[in-house]
């Protein structure tokens, strides 16, 4: 999938708060947003490589000019876009390119079940199977995480996914790691125990858990590959 442009070159040089970086672009500092509330210190480090979006008219009412997209990393480009990972793996399913999800057919996103709203809708057999889907960035000596922040939200998902499961409906979660460094998957014990443990009691009620990495570069997402998982607490 295409990841629209133009895109231009800056260096991180703040994060006064989860949505806002202060940016370097040919020598001058400006504010640019950050999709992504996560905590991101590992990767947005001073001086660190960034691309970065300029405002297009349709945001004219935000307050910045520039979207802060993509950070590189060693040798690799991540995707700090939290709102990415949906509109990728939508783009997969349509097109088919999804081999844990090529008996399903997609209904539509955002569907709302009771007082939750989930990403997508699939449907097999004629049956109904809700997905959520969560953006990982955080990876360390190839093992992704999530969260890096605490998500009160995400811990709410996966229980209320377990009991709809229990009522006999099919659902699942995928995480999409946003880079292809990563071989295995753990929830972050350490970082939010409350979320790891409703995905651990998701999982044992049944909510299938899947893991795919994906290629990034400055002009495209791409497939990479799925990966195992370890919910183990450590």
């Amino acid at each position: 999938m295409k990841i629209p442009g133009p895109l231009r070159d800056a260096r991180f040089v703040a994060r006064p708060n989860r949505f806002l970086t202060v940016v370097d672009i040919d020598g001058k500092h400006v504010k640019s947003h950050l999709p992504d509330p996560g905590r991101l210190k590992e990767l947005l480090v001073p001086g660190a490589q960034l691309k970065v979006r300029p405002r297009d008219s349709q945001s004219s009412q935000r307050r910045t000019s520039w979207t802060t997209l993509l950070v590189k990393k060693g040798r690799n480009w991540v995707s700090i876009d939290s709102t990415l990972p949906n509109r990728f793996v939508e783009s997969l399913l349509v097109n088919g390119e999804l081999s844990i999800f090529d008996l399903y057919t997609l209904v539509r996103r955002e569907v709302t079940v009771g007082r939750h709203r989930f990403d997508f809708l699939l449907k097999k057999n004629g049956k109904p199977y809700y997905l959520e889907v969560k953006s990982v960035t955080f990876v360390e000596k190839s093992i992704c995480m999530f969260p890096d922040a605490v998500t009160e939200r995400g811990a709410k998902h996966a229980l209320a996914l377990a009991n709809m499961v229990k009522s006999g409906v099919k659902a699942g979660i995928l995480f999409v790691c946003q880079r292809s460094d990563a071989k295995l998957f753990r929830p972050m014990w350490d970082r939010d125990r409350k979320f790891s443990e409703a995905l651990v009691t998701a999982e044992k009620t049944g909510v299938d858990i899947n893991v795919i990495t994906a290629k990034v570069t400055p002009s495209s997402i791409t497939y990479n590959n799925q990966i195992p998982y370890d919910l183990t607490p450590f």
